[in-house]
């Protein structure tokens, strides 16, 4: 996937379900679906062991089938090992109506599960971080690829 199509993918998308977040913060699926929804995306949890939960002012659902269809979820940004995306890409491809993207993390490959979406018309990205390709691609890294804040030193 080219930088244009991923700028074009980030800009469209509006409500993102982040399967496999942690409501604990030092987790990395919590602070990218953190800051998903400080950069003005609607984040839509999903964890079923913290189903009921409030995250991200939204209620936390056990899976996508659970989601009510009118959310309008299109982009569903997956935490979960490879040998898990398959069914998770189901699940979405049958009760997500609006999904247009499925998004895997770093590390997570599925080619299966890639194939299942596309064969849909879902674009499907792989290995990357949202997070950080949204930095990236709007200037929002700093040195050493992390988007730090001031830091004071006294060497």
């Amino acid at each position: 996937m080219t930088d244009p199509d991923l700028v074009r993918l980030l800009k469209s998308t509006r409500v993102v379900a982040c399967v496999g977040v942690s409501p604990n913060p030092v987790r990395p699926s919590h602070y990218v679906a953190r800051y998903l929804t400080l950069k003005g995306y609607r984040v839509i949890p999903v964890n079923p062991g913290h189903a009921g939960a409030q995250l991200f002012g939204e209620t936390v659902f056990g899976s996508l089938a659970d989601i009510p269809a009118d959310s309008r979820v299109d982009m569903v940004d997956i935490f979960r090992r490879s040998e898990h995306v398959t069914p998770i890409v189901q699940q979405a491809i049958k009760y997500l109506p609006a999904l247009r993207t499925v998004w895997m993390q770093i590390g997570v490959r599925n080619e299966e599960a890639a194939k299942l979406a596309e064969a849909k018309g879902i674009t499907v990205v792989q290995d990357r971080c949202p997070k950080i390709e949204y930095q990236r691609l709007f200037g929002e890294l700093r040195m050493g690829g992390f988007a730090t804040g001031v830091i004071s030193s006294k060497l």
